[in-house]
């Protein structure tokens, strides 16, 4: 009988001085209030050198967030929202597939709080190149949208007008740069 080899994944580790996490969402739907998260990690394992079926798990601390306005921070990790203290952590578990040369989609279940859902996010790569250290890097942006309600983050209140003062949506733009970790 013959078997057939398998191909070894190339693990890559996350480069966190090169990588950042941005939202953004509308506020009183005439403007928008830009946030990131400054605390994050995760594993990138590709069984092909073109990412085709890359496995990624990626993790973002929440008390980590960071919208330039402490009273806002400490607000969105409340109850009202991210509830920091029973739920610490947004996970993200997802396969790459690609779509055509430095196109990608990303999908798989995010959890925030105590719900999962399926997303499916936009990915570009922006290349691979070896740095002046001889470390292999690769860069990627993931940009995708989520309804903040379907995740259990409900609070809102009404203005006079009748208008709401936090939007639903949620754009989402991940920069992330890769190390190759040696075999």
């Amino acid at each position: 009988m013959q078997t057939t080899p398998h191909a070894i994944a190339t693990a890559w580790s996350l480069d966190p001085t090169h990588s950042e996490v941005q939202f953004k969402v509308r506020h009183l739907v005439i403007s928008t209030v830009t946030g990131y998260f400054r605390s994050f990690g995760g594993t990138f394992r590709s069984p092909s050198e073109d990412f085709d079926g890359a496995e990624v798990s990626f993790t973002i601390d929440v008390d980590s967030i960071d919208t330039n306005v402490a009273d806002r921070d400490a607000h969105l990790k409340s109850d009202d929202f991210f509830n920091a203290a029973t739920f610490p952590r947004i996970s993200f578990n997802g396969i790459l597939n690609k779509k055509d040369e430095g196109s990608y989609t990303l999908t798989g279940p995010l959890s925030i709080r105590d719900n999962t859902r399926d997303v499916v996010l936009d990915v570009e790569l922006g290349g691979v190149m070896t740095d002046p250290w001889g470390n292999v890097k690769a860069g990627f942006e993931v940009s995708g949208k989520v309804s903040r309600k379907e995740f259990g983050l409900m609070w809102n209140a009404v203005t006079e007008a009748g208008g709401v003062v936090v939007g639903d949506e949620v754009k989402m733009l991940i920069n992330v740069q890769w190390v190759r970790q040696s075999s």
